[in-house]
């Protein structure tokens, strides 16, 4: 039951949101969410067609205490809303010469592979992955936890003993400088590299401490789910109905209205709703916008910050099976110049690393009988104006021509459906300015201090939330990013 004069707005569904809405409602808030799109999710959507479905932004859930926390924090057990499903190999690697690389959920086993098929030894791989579980020792709770512009986040023994410790956090050099002192083969480089793509950075330029995520991946383990990513929004949506939130579906909120330094409400539609609190979902430069206010010190210092990537997705629905995994990986030969087009010439790389991800090989029912639903995906620079049907029509070429030589046959014969979405596509649904996928990049050794507090003091009663808020983009951090302004709501707002 909702507490008398509790009450406030959440702009947007997505993830962020979610997290916050259920959180509130769970606490006795009356919660209304106010979406712009049809359906709740966010990134996190879904598209289907000609008999597939697939999901259309996040492909591997990692970190699952994060939602199981939420879950049970409200007295709810996850595995009746949401069925994780493990992965014995996370990703099927095609290196760049097309050796074929498993990387087993088993850390020995995955050491085993690489020293098996690569110039490395799996002491190696091992002392790395040991390497990157002391990083998300050392910055969890502090970086994931906490906010980062609360004085009293610094008080904890946890998070002072880190603040000590910051060079034993790897923040100096950068990811593949700190790469190349644990391998020598420039393939099993390239493999970890790849991880600054988790939040849409390069990996020469974003620091080494996030070598964090291998840990996050093979340490906390790689999850696929029944029914597709997609279950997970629709199994919050509906756990946030059962505590009696209201969702408002294709209904954008056009303005935060404010008094003097202080939000009052939303307007939707021409009209005005009085909300003491309300928590934006929606990127940060389009949540100023709303407020009138982008002259503010933080509009400003987002402008300036460097967006993280976008990508350029082909949704395939083919007609034949294979043998590949959930989720594969087709490595470039010019790592660095596919970095390199994204960030400095602002277009899809001549040599692409391809991602295919296929849900269909853990819920059937995403491809007709008989056949598999591809979602395959290109980093790509953000939208800047580029010509992306002349971008998409080169990228599909160059894509075709990578998993044909890899797979050893030609994979556009067994097209039957295709369906495209470019960053102009990807800014269009999500209101992410250029199609970025996670808010900023990292790529500068103050990044995760870039990100927008969760908590607005110019705008008493405004919180932030989502991949473009503190601590980022991505599953676990933009559910955490929910519950961090669900607390400090509950702590400022009495």
């Amino acid at each position: 039951m909702a507490i008398a004069g509790k009450k406030a707005a959440v702009i947007g569904a997505g993830l962020g949101g979610l997290s916050a809405a259920v959180r509130l409602a769970h606490k006795g808030w009356k919660v209304d969410v106010y979406e712009a799109g049809s359906d709740a999710g966010g990134k996190a959507g879904s598209i289907s067609a000609a008999g597939y479905r697939w999901d259309s932004g996040p492909s591997l859930l990692t970190m699952p205490e994060v939602l199981k926390q939420l879950f049970t924090e409200i007295g709810e057990d996850m595995e009746k809303w949401i069925r994780p499903v493990k992965l014995p190999v996370i990703c099927q690697y095609r290196l760049s010469d097309d050796t074929l690389l498993n990387a087993y959920a088993d850390t020995n086993a995955f050491a085993e592979e690489i020293e098996a098929k690569t110039e490395d030894s799996a002491e190696s791989v091992m002392a790395y992955l040991n390497y990157s579980r002391e990083i998300y020792k050392r910055t969890g709770f502090l970086f994931l936890q906490k906010s980062l512009h609360e004085l009293d986040s610094y008080l904890d023994r946890k998070a002072l003993k880190t603040m000590l410790n910051i060079g034993k956090i790897d923040p100096f050099r950068t990811m593949h400088r700190a790469n190349r002192t644990f391998f020598r083969d420039p393939r099993v480089i390239q493999l970890f590299d790849r991880y600054a793509t988790y939040n849409g950075s390069s990996p020469f330029q974003v620091p080494a401490t996030l070598n964090i995520i291998p840990h996050v991946e093979y340490g906390l383990g790689g999850y696929g789910v029944e029914g597709g990513i997609r279950a997970i929004p629709a199994a919050l949506q509906k756990l946030a109905e059962k505590r009696g939130v209201r969702f408002h579906f294709n209904t954008p909120v056009e303005r935060i209205l404010t008094t003097t330094r202080r939000v009052s409400g939303v307007e939707v539609r021409g009209e005005k709703l009085d909300y003491p609190v309300v928590i934006s979902n929606a990127d940060v430069k389009r949540t100023y916008t709303m407020l009138g206010d982008t002259n503010a010190p933080w509009a400003q210092r987002y402008r300036r910050l460097e967006p993280s990537s976008s990508g350029l997705v082909f949704f395939w629905g083919m007609g034949r099976k294979t043998d590949l995994s959930v989720n594969n990986i087709f490595f470039s030969s010019d790592y660095p110049g596919e970095f390199r087009s994204i960030f400095q010439e602002g277009r899809c790389p001549q040599d692409p690393t391809v991602y295919v991800n296929i849900t269909s090989k853990i819920t059937p029912s995403d491809a007709p009988v008989g056949g598999e639903n591809w979602f395959v995906l290109v980093n790509a620079p953000g939208d800047t104006g580029q010509n992306w049907e002349e971008e998409t029509a080169l990228t599909r070429k160059r894509v075709r021509k990578r998993l044909s030589r890899a797979l050893g046959r030609e994979v556009l014969d067994s097209i039957d459906y295709e369906e495209v979405m470019t960053p102009s596509d990807i800014a269009a649904r999500t209101g992410s300015p250029g199609g970025s996928l996670y808010g900023i990049s990292s790529n500068s050794r103050s990044a995760a201090f870039n990100r927008h507090p969760n908590r607005s003091r110019r705008h008493r009663g405004l919180y932030f939330c989502g991949g473009s808020a503190h601590p980022g983009g991505g599953m676990p951090l933009v559910i955490l990013s929910g519950k961090i302004a669900a607390n400090l709501i509950q702590k400022y707002e009495k």
